[in-house]
């Protein structure tokens, strides 16, 4: 299939809904505009476009998961944005742009945050209630509901965050490595195509592949990511590069070695594809994501 046209489509479609949505959910300029610069400062929308391939995977429909890809999006952007300030990661760059407490200041970007994920919510709630989304039984409209939650909270991104920073110059193990990942990163990711599934009315063994392919292409995402932080061009990437290695922090490359790393990425896309191995021509899309994590350069 042609990935480069089919997720161009899926960014315009998306990129159309968050600036409805950001007009349709803020009453004043005044968080209107923070929120829109961080949103629309590019991005790959990798989890709205995974949630839209994972519907499209089961046979659902895709308009149906929109609002939901657009809440991943908006969730993805207020943890980059926390992630940027000076308590944080102290970062200037975001997606070749001024991070969002460079242009705005931190007391503002901290609220561009809150506002971001609590707009996420508001918007899973109201999808949850549209008419047309009736025909989901209500178990599988919680269920959306309850795994963006938990993917993105304690049990998830936050404590993956967490340990990220506890244990920046504490030398972790490779199997503490890839559970701090599957937190900060992963679980986002997996939440992504789940709730897809979910949307698209998927059943029991569909989630479950489905669910499995996610966590090793979320893996795989965050391996790299460590390697494009040693390698990679900061024109291209949009943000700095070696800012790991400054910080000390547990990566990939530094545990593995360069080449280990590369080889670790290529091993999990390939779990990965083994999970799709049942599904037929609509899973191409999720096929060539998977590949595009190893190839990217940004």
């Amino acid at each position: 299939m042609d990935l480069g046209n089919y997720l161009l489509e899926k960014r315009a479609e998306i990129n159309s809904a968050i600036e409805e949505y950001l007009d349709r959910y803020t009453i004043s300029k005044r968080m209107l505009e923070p929120m829109k610069y961080s949103l629309t400062a590019g991005g790959k929308r990798l989890r709205p476009i995974l949630c839209l391939a994972a519907c499209e995977a089961v046979g659902g429909q895709t308009s149906n998961a929109v609002p939901v890809a657009c809440a991943l999006e908006m969730i993805h952007t207020y943890s980059l944005v926390h992630d940027d300030l000076p308590a944080l990661d102290d970062d200037d760059m975001r997606r070749g742009t001024q991070t969002c407490h460079k242009r705005f200041g931190e007391a503002v970007a901290v609220l561009t945050g809150d506002a971001l994920l609590n707009t996420a919510f508001e918007l899973l709630a109201d999808w949850s209630l549209e008419n047309n989304m009736q025909t989901l039984p209500l178990e599988a409209r919680v269920k959306v509901i309850q795994t963006v939650s938990r993917a993105s909270g304690c049990r998830g991104m936050i404590e993956g965050q967490a340990r990220d920073l506890e244990f920046e110059g504490h030398p972790l193990t490779l199997k503490d490595l890839e559970e701090l990942h599957r937190l900060k990163t992963g679980e986002m990711i997996s939440a992504s195509v789940v709730t897809g599934a979910l949307i698209g009315n998927g059943n029991k063994a569909q989630i479950e592949r489905l669910k499995n392919y996610s966590k090793n292409i979320g893996l795989a995402f965050q391996v790299v990511d460590d390697i494009l932080n040693v390698i990679g061009d900061p024109q291209i990437l949009g943000k700095a590069v070696g800012t790991d290695s400054a910080r000390q922090k547990n990566t990939y490359p530094a545990l593995l070695g360069l080449q280990d790393a590369k080889r670790k990425a290529t091993d999990l896309v390939e779990r990965a594809l083994e999970n799709l191995k049942g599904f037929d021509e609509k899973a191409d899309p999720l096929r060539a994501i998977a590949l595009y994590i190893i190839e990217r350069n940004h």
